[in-house]
């Protein structure tokens, strides 16, 4: 594992796309209604990361086969990741996670949130707000000389007091030159305790979380990944920067 560890000069670099990143997020949170298309969001998103320099780091990223065909990921409902944009209408009572990354000066931002669409039952805004206190759960351990999977084990345990389930397929990562980098974070316990977190350290923690069991599949755009179960599912995710005292959240605005 070679984890790339940021001077001053290429954390400045991350904060820029970061911030990029975070801006574009309170963009698209202002648009998001029921009648809005998945597809017209992500124009928003792609018009908005252009103007400001940089490009937009999911566009043509490539996982296996072909690349990614647009520029945020909007995953809604029982659709856990990837979801692509396109003509789908968000109705009343849904809810939608936006996943976005920006590259310039030669380095990513990524962050995704999971937003409410119009009047959402109790159950789906218990999801999303168990989902993103998860992260910050998790932000606790984010100290220069803990251990990485102190994190892991957090998230865990944490969404696992209300009932719900952990997507383990998936997990986060570091981000700098690369959109993904090393270490991988799982967001579940782990029987070793994972490398120290050391300052200079930017990574990407993004719990999937779901209503029902931790099962999921492919769509047959070989992108989209969904509960098999049909189940909600939310996500939530910053960049951080590992610092000498409080984790830096390069992602908020």
């Amino acid at each position: 594992m070679a984890i790339f560890i940021k001077n001053d000069v290429q954390i400045e670099k991350m904060r820029i796309a970061n911030g990029i990143v975070a801006n574009t997020h309170k963009l698209l949170e202002k648009h998001i209604r029921p009648g809005i298309t998945t597809g017209e969001l992500d124009t928003l998103a792609e018009d908005y990361i252009r103007s400001c320099g940089a490009v937009p780091s999911f566009l043509g990223y490539k996982m296996t086969g072909s690349g990614f065909p647009a520029s945020i990921c909007a995953s809604v409902n029982e659709e856990v990741i990837h979801g692509i944009p396109g003509n789908r209408r968000l109705r009343n009572g849904d809810i939608i996670s936006i996943d976005i990354g920006a590259y310039i000066n030669k380095f990513h931002g990524d962050a995704a949130r999971t937003h409410l669409v119009g009047d959402v039952a109790p159950d789906r805004r218990q999801l999303v707000e168990v989902t993103k206190q998860s992260f910050f759960e998790a932000m606790r351990y984010a100290r220069h000389g803990k251990r990485l999977h102190e994190m892991s084990a957090a998230i865990e345990d944490y969404i696992e007091s209300f009932g719900y389930a952990v997507i383990r397929e998936f997990c986060g990562h570091g981000v700098g030159r690369n959109l993904h980098e090393d270490p991988q974070i799982p967001h579940y316990r782990q029987k070793s305790k994972g490398p120290r977190l050391q300052r200079g350290m930017t990574l990407a923690i993004e719990p999937m979380i779901v209503m029902g069991k931790a099962e999921i599949r492919i769509l047959s755009n070989d992108w989209t990944i969904v509960t098999k179960d049909g189940k909600s599912a939310a996500h939530y995710e910053n960049t951080i920067l590992i610092t000498d005292g409080e984790p830096e959240l390069l992602t908020m605005y």
